[in-house]
């Protein structure tokens, strides 16, 4: 429980630092929304169009959420508050976690607030599978953030960080980001779920594999 504890309150404190100031999340919402925008110019939406919408969706969502992950452990160098945060009783993989709950939770608000602009740019029906959208989602989002997370922590002291995150993670993003581009296309075109399965299977190893590599190493990230 003290645990759990600790990586709820890091979260929230991620949180509320987030909510007071909402930079990444106005800049994220902002970002994606212009460039559905300026995909649905650049591109005819004429029949077979929708062949391409999980791409055109998920590119925004991967651009937009660099920017909430490249806050994650910069907002702490200010008065070395990273240092007192390893410092503090909490182990590096609940400081870990909890930082990664907070930016999957702002996420996945960015990505809800860019999908109504979606289907309505789109003129998208997800006709009764919206849940099988909303699962995707949960998994390809929770990889993005691992793997951002993480990356966020490696590059924090680097002085182009906001450079390189996006060079560091993008590479290790593409299974994430086809899976959920084909499970997502899939979806909008009426293709059985069953068709992809191995697509879902892949987001599923991919989140479990990650997730715990990161919590055995993340110690050696922030303290080595």
């Amino acid at each position: 429980m003290t645990y759990l504890r600790q990586i709820l309150t890091i979260a929230a404190k991620d949180l509320r630092s987030e909510m007071r100031t909402k930079e990444a999340l106005n800049a994220s919402v902002a970002f994606s929304v212009v460039i559905l925008i300026l995909f649905s110019f650049a591109f005819d939406q004429a029949e077979g169009f929708e062949a391409f919408l999980g791409g055109l969706l998920w590119l925004a969502y991967s651009f937009a959420g660099a920017l909430v992950l490249n806050r994650s452990f910069a907002r702490e160098l200010q008065n070395d508050c990273l240092d007192a945060l390893i410092s503090s009783p909490a182990p590096p993989s609940a400081i870990f976690l909890g930082k990664a709950l907070a930016n999957y939770a702002l996420l996945l608000a960015v990505e809800l607030l860019s999908l109504g602009v979606f289907i309505v740019l789109y003129d998208v029906r997800f006709s009764g599978k919206f849940p099988l959208m909303l699962l995707v989602s949960l998994l390809a989002t929770w990889g993005m953030t691992v793997i951002g997370t993480t990356f966020s922590a490696l590059t924090v002291n680097l002085t182009m960080r906001e450079l390189m995150l996006p060079v560091l993670i993008y590479p290790l993003l593409i299974p994430v980001l086809m899976s959920a581009m084909v499970l997502t296309t899939g979806l909008l075109t009426d293709v059985p779920l069953a068709t992809n399965m191995v697509w879902l299977r892949v987001l599923v190893a991919f989140d479990i594999v990650f997730t715990g590599l990161a919590v055995v190493f993340i110690d050696d990230v922030l303290v080595g």
